[in-house]
């Protein structure tokens, strides 16, 4: 069998002229990409058609849709609170907090007043979700970055909190437990004591987390200097949440617009500071979520002292029959992944007349294309993830 030489080959080299041979300039092509709407990295049904050049990702186009279920157009079939198991199925991730931001702008609009007590659980509970939420963010970016223990790490501690939502409401995922009114149910007996032994448990592997990933070399290769959103652009963009925290920004809901009961809590508002690299980028978000677990933790350890300390009704009695009147609201509080907002529009009935959702995930998503153009096609996965979508929010 005779042997294949470069003599005996093709002269692939003919059409080239001796400038560009000099040089290594070669041609290349553009290609379109389709990144889901089935792949690891999008974090759910999100398809992102990225225009490539060879390694070079030109534009990087989301498409969504895929998990549209007409949420808002069933909040204005139901009554309020047949409506807060719906919010759960958004942010799947933070069903409470979820639960919080449509309840409160019920409240507002009705001017339903809250126990006390029902006021400390709701914050309970809502930063223990928080925790959970930014567990599940940093285990599943420690996958998309190529480390499979973190997320095991991360779902350890994940399932204590879990546990704790299971005794109060019976649930682990979807859990309608903050609801018009305050909560469907008091606490356990001894859930201050299971809390804050989970709290003296939690707080010391915010540690192992660190030096697992945070502060990996090869973690931070892949995501410092990458997918810097500047100040600037996160506030023309209308991000909010860490993605905006991360570029610098110090605001939080819970502090500049304090509901809830917040304004009785101190706690700190990290920020992003271009610590591994440029501020902004994909690391200053992720660990801007680091840095909220223990703060959490701070809000949690008060939290859990005044609700030892107040006894009382979990509910007002005028939860399930509130009638909305003739007049609208808007009212938004600071949830893991950003600002969820919701629009409530009454008539006089116990049925809203408009219901609309504002979700962070909608708008931080709409950065993508901006901020992954002319990055590396491997880094797209690292500023998705940095990100932290969740579809079910994004399409509802």
């Amino acid at each position: 069998m005779p042997q294949l030489t470069y003599e005996s080959a093709p002269d692939v080299l003919a059409d080239l002229d001796q400038e560009t041979i000099a040089t290594g300039d070669v041609a290349t092509e553009e290609m379109l990409v389709n990144m889901g709407p089935q792949h690891p990295a999008t974090h759910g049904v999100l398809r992102v058609v990225l225009r490539t050049d060879g390694e070079m990702v030109l534009e990087a186009v989301p498409h969504i849709g895929y998990l549209h279920r007409c949420a808002e157009k069933i909040g204005e079939n139901v009554a309020p609170y047949q409506f807060i198991p719906y919010t759960d199925r958004m942010d799947y991730l933070a069903g409470m907090n979820n639960n919080l931001a449509y309840a409160l702008a019920v409240e507002k609009l009705t001017g339903l007043e809250v126990p006390p007590r029902a006021k400390y659980i709701r914050v309970v509970f809502a930063e223990l979700n928080r925790i959970a939420s930014h567990l599940v963010s940093m285990g599943a970016y420690g996958l998309d970055m190529g480390a499979f223990t973190p997320f095991l790490y991360a779902f350890r501690e994940r399932e204590r909190i879990l546990d704790m939502f299971e005794s109060a409401c019976g649930a682990r995922l979807t859990y309608s437990y903050i609801t018009t009114g305050g909560v469907t149910d008091d606490v356990p007996e001894k859930f201050v004591d299971v809390c804050s032994e989970f709290l003296d448990y939690f707080e010391p592997k915010i540690k192992e987390y660190n030096d697992l990933l945070s502060f990996n070399q090869i973690f931070i290769k892949r995501t410092g200097n990458v997918g810097v959103i500047s100040a600037k652009d996160a506030i023309a963009w209308g991000l909010s949440g860490p993605v905006l925290r991360g570029s610098g920004v110090r605001w939080d809901l819970r502090k500049v617009q304090p509901i809830a009961g917040y304004d009785e809590f101190e706690f700190d508002v990290p920020i992003g500071d271009g610590r591994m690299g440029t501020l902004g980028d994909c690391w200053d978000r992720y660990f801007v979520r680091i840095l909220e677990m223990e703060q959490s933790v701070r809000i949690l350890r008060q939290a859990l002292a005044k609700l030892a300390g107040t006894p009382g009704e979990h509910r007002h009695k005028a939860g399930k029959t509130v009638k909305l009147p003739a007049d609208h609201t808007y009212l938004e509080i600071e949830c893991p992944r950003g600002q969820m907002g919701f629009f409530v529009q009454g008539d006089g009935g116990a049925i809203p007349y408009r219901v609309k959702a504002r979700a962070a995930c909608f708008c931080n998503l709409s950065v993508l294309n901006h901020v992954a153009r002319n990055c590396l096609l491997a880094d797209v996965p690292a500023i998705i993830g940095s990100i932290d979508v969740v579809m079910g929010e994004v399409d509802r």
